[in-house]
């Protein structure tokens, strides 16, 4: 990945993730109008490499692909920061929005997030949105399949786009 993507007018390259994973590029813009929070954590996680070799170890079909577990790859981690008060927002859970996994306290969204294959209205409220794939989608649609997948893919590195060349 050497070269910043091409962005949409008016995207702006600070909240905006790039993604290389075994499958390829997957760009997505941060919510940080709704989600301040969450999309800075994003941010500093990708900044400290934390999200660099991490597998994708639940991948359903017709719902999500969930990543993001730099502590121990299987969905039980998170980071070294604390917790993030939940951000709900009004913004539906739709195909290509990033959401942040968490366990049964809404306010422990750490450093795990998902990215929708389909609508999931029924997340609605109850996930916080902190973003949307801009490009790639067809590299999540390619990920292999499990809870946890057997061979899983990996995101291999993943930057702010305002940091790259």
């Amino acid at each position: 990945m050497a070269d910043a993507p091409e962005l949409p007018a008016g995207t702006d390259p600070e909240h905006v993730l790039v993604m290389e994973t075994t499958r390829g590029e997957v760009v997505f813009a941060l919510r940080a109008d709704i989600a301040p929070g969450h999309a800075e954590r994003m941010k500093l996680l990708a900044r400290e490499q934390f999200y660099d070799d991490v597998p994708f170890h639940r991948v359903i079909e017709g719902f999500m692909a969930q990543t993001g577990d730099g502590q121990f790859g299987n969905g039980t981690g998170g980071s070294k920061h604390p917790d993030l008060k939940a951000e709900f927002s009004k913004e539906r859970f739709k195909r290509g929005i990033v959401g942040m996994a968490r366990a049964g306290n809404p306010h422990s969204a750490n450093s795990q997030f998902f990215i929708m294959f389909e609508d999931g209205d029924f997340l609605n409220g109850q996930y916080t949105v902190v973003g949307e794939v801009l490009s790639g989608m067809d590299v999540i649609d390619k990920l292999k399949r499990g809870e946890p997948p057997r061979d899983p893919d990996r995101i291999i590195r993943m930057q702010v786009a305002a940091d790259m060349k």
